[in-house]
């Protein structure tokens, strides 16, 4: 069975995962027509996951989201990423690992299910995270969406195992675009690259890179994720002033800060450090700012871990919050080969070594790149966020409350409440560098 792609012109969180040779293409080829090829199982709309099982793979994602984000801070200033969109294409490249392969996937993404608990576990979550929203506003004046998409891109010619295609179209509702990589490598690259464009609303450009795409690829993994919600109680944008953010050199910059005046907000003051949780209009959805006392960035930064953050979100309590927090918009690139590799997920880069017969029966495949770029803009009416991965604040009288003012670096998680989902996160050490 086969059936044309439609475009889509929402925005979206990108994933891909793909194996390849790499080698130097050109640009500027056209576009073939895409053919899809579906298993005829049908996706699973109402999994029936233990409640235990969903709290695992919430810590287990969370661990992963952290040991990650260390090594993203070694490069990167400011910083967004999206873990879920990261653990969601892996997840579907670890269906077809086998062996070492496997074994060391597994214990780099954290994965303690085994696989037949696993692959449903991530289907509740993605069905559950597409379910929040409705009815709600966005950050645009359009409707508030959490959108999650499965794909993938395959070699029109290569036999993949029908077991395989089986547990991502049950779990992951992925079925399989056909492109010629053999013969066209460059236009299958930007077949994929614009279709990204597209879903993005032009945000993610060129996500697989010149030279990422050869006559050896043979399959690429792709989930998008977006991410567009007005907050429960939108900053007032009278309200928004300059200030001066204090860097971690000590020196400053001018920011554009928001100012708000929140009644019953999860808050807490912590030992070195303020927090709150701020709802979106589903308040299943929310962002929680961390900000660490003045010369105490490092300390909090490197004390938390999936546990910590778990037990930071218990301790909130609702109370009056008065906050100031800077608008920030960051764009965050990073080749994720080398720090993958460094968490002990080795073998599945090494042609020859990787085990991937799980999704043909051979050992042919490989990884030949994961490239992730991500995107998240903070203003006065709503959150919005997109990320691609390539595996190719006034009154007239003076208010009491917690103060929460956001005049240094500080760390941020936008979580869905009920899974513990980290959808996004990541730190702001200078706003200015928007």
């Amino acid at each position: 069975m086969t059936r044309s792609v439609p475009a889509k012109t929402s925005c979206f969180v990108l994933s891909a995962l793909f194996s390849a040779a790499l080698a130097g293409c050109g640009d500027g080829a056209s576009t073939p027509k895409i053919d899809t090829a579906k298993s005829s199982v049908q996706r699973v709309v109402d999994p029936q996951v233990p409640a235990a099982d969903s709290t695992t793979l919430a810590s287990d994602n969370a661990a992963f989201a952290f040991d990650l984000y260390k090594q993203l801070i070694l490069t990167n200033t400011n910083l967004v990423f999206s873990p879920a969109s990261i653990s969601i294409a892996l997840a579907m490249t670890y269906a077809g690992a086998a062996g070492t392969t496997a074994t060391e996937m597994a214990q780099t993404l954290h994965f303690t299910l085994p696989p037949d608990r696993l692959h449903p576990a991530f289907n509740a979550l993605d069905l559950a995270l597409v379910s929040r929203g409705q009815g709600q506003p966005g950050a645009d004046g359009g409707p508030m969406r959490v959108n999650i998409v499965n794909a993938l891109w395959a070699e029109q010619t290569y036999t993949f195992r029908s077991d395989f295609l089986d547990t991502l179209a049950a779990n992951y509702g992925a079925g399989v675009n056909l492109l010629d990589f053999i013969n066209a490598p460059e236009p299958s690259r930007v077949t994929i690259n614009t279709w990204v464009a597209q879903q993005t609303d032009d945000k993610i450009q060129d996500l697989l890179p010149s030279g990422s795409v050869d006559s050896s690829t043979r399959l690429v993994l792709t989930n998008a994720v977006y991410f567009n919600a007005a907050w429960e109680t939108p900053f007032d944008p009278n309200n928004t002033h300059d200030g001066s953010f204090t860097l971690l050199d000590g020196s400053t910059v001018t920011a554009k800060f928001m100012g708000a005046d929140l009644p019953g907000t999860l808050a807490m003051q912590g030992t070195n450090f303020v927090a709150a949780s701020l709802p979106y209009a589903d308040d299943r959805l929310s962002l929680l700012v961390v900000v660490p006392d003045q010369g105490q960035f490092s300390q909090v930064e490197s004390s938390l871990d999936g546990a910590a953050l778990g037990t930071l979100v218990a301790g909130l309590t609702s109370q009056q919050v008065i906050l100031s927090l800077p608008r920030f918009k960051i764009e965050t690139g990073a080749d994720l080969v080398d720090l993958l590799k460094a968490m002990g997920m080795t073998s599945a880069f090494i042609s020859g070594v990787a085990d991937f017969s799980g999704m043909d029966g051979t050992q042919n495949l490989f990884i030949g790149d994961v490239v992730h770029k991500a995107f998240i803009d903070v203003a006065e009416k709503g959150t919005e966020a997109a990320a691609a991965t390539g595996v190719v604040m006034s009154g007239s009288a003076a208010p009491t409350g917690l103060l929460i003012n956001a005049n240094r670096p500080f760390l941020y998680f936008l979580r869905d409440q009920p899974t513990g989902a980290i959808l996004f996160m990541g730190r702001v050490l200078d706003p200015s560098q928007n």
